[in-house]
């Protein structure tokens, strides 16, 4: 769904609630409000609005519309028990909820909200506050295509945007793209400390490191071949790259295993937030 069409959608529907607006939240209005969509169609419900949110135009801590055209919740998990019944007499209707919060399960929704209630449960990560996210969605039985285009249309305002086969996938994800992102900020952590143990000034080190990484991200995104040619590619035989991998891919204490302990140690924390 194009962006002007998801923008008209919102003003013929009744608005934008948006619960929340910390980090992501904030992230997610400003790629909104920089797409087009109108402050005055946006209710922001935040106990302790930032000075940009003030700033912003919308309708803040303010009566909500009596139907608006989708909710979006950006609380945090810990939040929701008390942040869901104020949003309970908007359930079982027209009005879609999308919501960003890790662990909480669809079926935890349609219990506060209703049955009847179109819900569509998303994971985006931080770098939606660049432009650059992935979030992956997917939806309850009453979310319809149409819903699925809008919440993907708001969405893509910070990033791209995949859907899930079914909500069992969801963990797995957050393991990977919503947590990821701190696992390759402490990568570019422990690459600079290392830098310095081996004699850098530790200025230079986390410069190096942090350009190191953000370029090869951006290689392994625009290139063709797959991230371990790319690894080939730059490992000579018998050179420098080769005595690191050597390390880092042991089966035992490399990467390899280390991620897949990390991630599924993510995985399984939000299984247990989604008891």
């Amino acid at each position: 769904m194009e962006i002007k069409t998801m923008h008209e959608a919102i003003t013929a529907g009744g608005g934008l609630v948006l619960l929340g607006c910390g980090q992501m939240g904030s992230a997610m209005l400003a790629g909104w409000l920089n797409g087009g969509l109108a402050p005055s169609q946006v209710w922001v419900v935040e106990p302790r609005p930032s000075d940009w949110l003030k700033g912003a135009g919308v309708h803040l801590n303010e009566p909500l519309p009596a139907s608006p055209a989708i909710v979006l919740i950006a609380v945090k998990p810990q939040m929701m028990g008390e942040a869901l019944p104020v949003l309970k007499a908007l359930g079982n209707g027209r009005t879609l909820f999308l919501t960003v919060a890790a662990g909480t399960t669809i079926a935890t929704y349609e219990a506060v909200l209703g049955a009847g209630t179109p819900i569509i449960r998303a994971m985006p990560n931080t770098p939606a506050a660049i432009g650059r996210g992935i979030t992956a969605i997917i939806g309850n039985a009453n979310a319809s295509g149409l819903h699925l285009d809008l919440a993907e249309g708001l969405l893509s305002a910070v990033g791209l945007v995949e859907r899930l086969e079914g909500e069992h996938q969801m963990d797995a994800v957050t393991a990977v793209s919503g947590s990821g992102p701190a696992y390759v900020f402490h990568l570019i952590e422990t690459l600079a400390a290392a830098g310095v143990a081996e004699g850098l000034p530790a200025d230079l080190a986390l410069r190096l490191a942090r350009a190191t990484v953000a370029g090869a991200g951006a290689l392994a995104e625009k290139s063709d071949q797959a991230p371990g040619q790319l690894r080939v590619n730059v490992t000579s035989p018998g050179g420098t790259t080769a005595a690191a991998l050597d390390v880092l891919m042991n089966a035992e204490t490399g990467f390899p295993a280390l991620l897949r302990r990390a991630v599924h140690a993510a995985a399984e924390r939000g299984r247990e937030l989604g008891k």
